[in-house]
């Protein structure tokens, strides 16, 4: 298993389409200023959140379970920020579709930037194969509100590939989150 460098992301991006929009280098400013980095770096890609979030809120004192998840425990908000509330959590999608090839794992942590001021970014391994907007969760681990950017870096994806293709893919075992797109809730 070995780490994919620079090189070997942008020729998959721009020859199989495995990153779509593809930023071939890493961009820290706009027309306003300093933003949150984002595109390839020297061993992964920082992708960006969309503009698209579903806030946790607690009104309905629901119980959160993911074999019956109540779509009502989120608010749908269409904003350039995300402001998440004290010990609370919110869903977005990254502004990239991916496509992962079958002999590449591909892992995501969090951008330092964030996790500095105590907002954790979750995602679950790409596995092989796998197709779509990844969903991003945001953990707002402090007592006071804190600020997501959209269109701006959020987090790194590593890519790692094995020495020999998988047996199964994500797509051969019609994985269900295969293809999704725009912010994805848990299904069972």
């Amino acid at each position: 298993m070995s780490i994919k460098s620079d090189k070997w992301i942008r020729r998959m991006a721009e020859q199989e389409d495995m990153i779509s929009p593809f930023i071939p280098g890493q961009i820290k400013h706009n027309g306003d200023g300093k933003i949150v980095s984002y595109g390839t770096s020297s061993y992964g890609y920082d992708v960006r959140c969309s503009d698209e979030f579903k806030i946790f809120h607690n009104i309905n004192s629901t119980i959160v379970d993911p074999k019956a998840f109540d779509p009502k425990s989120f608010i749908d908000v269409k904003s350039d920020v995300c402001i998440i509330p004290p010990n609370s959590f919110a869903l977005a999608r990254t502004v990239e579709y991916l496509k992962i090839p079958r002999s590449i794992l591909t892992v995501c942590l969090g951008k330092s930037t964030y996790a500095r001021c105590g907002i954790i970014v979750n995602v679950t391994p790409l596995e092989p194969e796998w197709e779509g907007h990844v969903t991003l969760e945001f953990s707002n681990t402090t007592p006071l509100p804190a600020k997501i950017y959209a269109n701006e870096g959020v987090a790194q994806f590593l890519f790692f590939e094995s020495d020999e293709v998988c047996e199964t893919s994500y797509k051969d075992r019609g994985g269900k989150y295969q293809g999704q797109t725009g912010v994805t809730l848990p299904r069972t």
